[in-house]
């Protein structure tokens, strides 16, 4: 999918080159913090505040009195005001009440038509869309400030990860931000785009992106402008807030302190963050909490911090092993998101890879930095060589076949914008409409997966089981959406489905699905051979006893219909058990005693076919 504006014939790259710039923005839409930047000619400007400041606290704060504050609010004005402050809103984004496992400091409720969660405040209840969405649009009030010009659309970052609900969350609040999205990027992508153009990267590339509430990883290939994503991993759930955490428990475990109000949680917040800096610099800190106060040493930081660490190097050697790619092959591995500041992050790290990982472009503003370079290439304008970005599906796509089986059509890792198309058939004779259940997961039964979506092909012309050629194509665009379309080929009735899911996989679902399907694998076989073993019984029991009723006593003798009847009796028994070899074997042998049966049908029906016409008729 090649990115840049291609020149019409005859027209010269000069004249592209010289053309009116086009102003677009990149906005890194982070858990902690949000960044918004822009491009021009390959040169890209993080923008600041009134105060030179880059980084936007995501948080926003509303006041009893309907109003609301983006970013940080000073003590006084919070001791003031009656409020609620909303802040790591990006984990609730796409999400359900029960999915939610943490108590994030304010009060989730569930709407009463079901969907994503609700956050009461003192101003209402507001949706996480609505929360996100006074961001964006605090953000781009600060592009539009220092453009000349209105932006031609914004390109915003999410986790490679997130899915499809999460990401379309993302784009409502944009939308309701009044902003025109160019595209959804992946924020490992859009960190290898800055570096892959500003340091001319080639290989095969790890990017380690630990933000403030989100893991990513990809291993992507750089060669020559083509931006390919190989593989994908990461943790929903899991950031440098949780470091801070770590320490906010150590805290209130030692001082017996049990934090109630929101300023009280805003100091515990601030007092984390700067022990976890002191400790990046000394050996030890003192930490103190009203009267209280202790020594908090590196190494026992270390303790606190590590486990969560590892869980990110495990996620890494994982993302190999899917693309069966080894540690020695990787070029380079780029540290990216705010928390791989962090001395050790980076020791860990480079005792992992083996070698320094890439830093040199500011952690916390690379995301921000390529999506601003994306933004300036889809406004149309012309920079430098030609790119193309070739982004993954994180979850393999499919729909539930009989037998309470999943059949995937795209598999996790594919290359998007993709799509794939399959021919499915009807079950029963006469069969006139089809349920399609999509689903999304590694599992080959129905639920271990994630459902996306139902919908129903109504209008198939009555026809015997078997005979009608359903086809059903998955479509997903370059944002990580998907439609599916279902159509009948021999009339071309067609149904379609726009996925939209009201909320998105549980926090951390995603590392468990893979898990789950990496240990069960062998088991899931084995239940997917008996279900299709018994779906193929049942589809011959069923035939065969319609044929029987129909023609049975026409064409057959009385020992023929005993024999099959027999066998029919001993393979209904059988079918309800366990054993899917046994099953094979005695559906095999029913297939073979009834072929005497459905030759003697065939001929019966080419000759009512002919009764009544003449050769020269039928010639």
């Amino acid at each position: 999918m090649a990115l840049l504006s291609i020149a019409e014939p005859g027209q010269s790259k000069a004249r592209l080159q010289h053309s009116k710039h086009k102003p677009a923005l990149g906005i890194d839409l982070g858990t902690t913090n949000s960044l918004v930047a822009t491009a021009k000619e390959g040169k890209v400007i993080v923008l600041p505040d009134q105060t030179g400041n880059t980084r936007l606290s995501s948080i926003v704060t509303y006041f009893s009195d309907g109003t609301n504050s983006v970013g940080d609010c000073d003590a006084e004005q919070l001791n003031k005001k009656i409020h609620t402050r909303i802040s790591s809103v990006k984990r609730l984004m796409g999400k359900a009440l029960t999915d939610i496992s943490y108590k994030p400091g304010y009060k989730l409720i569930e709407p009463e038509s079901g969907g994503m969660v609700e956050i009461q405040t003192v101003a209402g209840k507001r949706s996480p869309v609505q929360v996100s969405a006074a961001i964006l649009q605090f953000l781009s009030k600060r592009g539009f400030e220092y453009l000349s010009d209105e932006p031609e659309g914004v390109v915003i970052t999410v986790p490679a990860y997130f899915d499809d609900g999460q990401r379309q969350a993302t784009k409502d609040a944009a939308r309701l931000a009044g902003l025109n999205v160019l595209r959804l990027l992946s924020e490992p992508t859009a960190a290898a785009v800055a570096y892959g153009l500003d340091k001319k990267l080639n290989g095969t590339v790890l990017i380690y992106d630990l933000g403030g509430g989100t893991f990513d990883v990809s291993l992507m290939r750089l060669e020559q402008g083509v931006f390919q994503v190989v593989a994908t991993g990461g943790d929903a759930a899991l950031g440098g807030d949780d470091l801070d955490r770590a320490i906010m428990k150590w805290v209130q475990d030692n001082a017996g302190v049990n934090v109630q109000s929101d300023s009280e949680l805003v100091q515990l917040q601030q007092l984390a963050r700067e022990t976890k800096h002191a400790l990046s610099k000394t050996n030890r800190a003192i930490v103190r909490w009203g009267s209280w106060q202790a020594e908090l040493s590196q190494k026992q930081f270390h303790t606190l911090i590590d486990p969560y660490i590892q869980r990110t190097l495990k996620l890494c050697k994982r993302v190999l092993r899917d693309a069966e790619v080894t540690i020695d092959e990787l070029t380079d591995v780029i540290l990216v998101g705010g928390s791989t500041r962090s001395p050790r992050i980076q020791e860990l790290v480079e005792q992992w890879y083996g070698s320094k990982p890439l830093s040199s472009i500011d952690p916390e503003s690379v995301v921000a930095m390529g999506a601003a370079l994306q933004a300036d290439v889809l406004a149309g304008n012309k920079y430098g060589e030609e790119m193309l970005l070739l982004d993954v599906v994180p979850l393999s796509l499919g729909i539930e076949t009989m037998g309470n089986l999943v059949e995937k059509i795209i598999p996790r890792n594919t290359a998007i914008p993709a799509a794939r198309a399959q021919e499915f058939t009807t079950y029963r004779d006469g069969q006139t409409v089809m349920s399609l259940h999509v689903l999304q997961g590694e599992r080959e039964l129905v639920q271990d997966c994630r459902s996306l979506g139902r919908f129903e092909l109504r209008g198939i012309p009555p026809m015997v089981a078997g005979a009608a050629r359903i086809r059903v194509t998955f479509q997903v665009d370059a944002d990580g959406l998907v439609e599916v379309r279902a159509e009948e080929l021999t009339s071309g009735v067609q149904s379609t489905i726009t996925l939209k899911p009201s909320y998105g996989l549980k926090e951390g679902q995603i590392e468990t699905m893979l898990r789950d399907s990496y240990a069960s694998a062998q088991q899931d076989l084995v239940y997917r051979k008996l279900a299709e073993a018994r779906v193929e019984a049942a589809r011959h029991i069923e035939a065969l006893r319609s044929a029987l009723l129909v023609d049975g006593e026409l064409l057959l003798s009385k020992d023929e219909c005993a024999e099959l009847n027999a066998l029919i009796s001993e393979l209904d028994k059988v079918a309800t058990g366990t054993n899917a070899d046994a099953i094979i074997k005695l559906t095999d042998n029913l297939n073979n005693a009834s072929q005497t049966f459905a030759t003697r049908r065939m001929d019966k029906g080419i000759r009512s076919a002919l009764t009544g016409h003449s050769l020269d008729e039928l010639t």
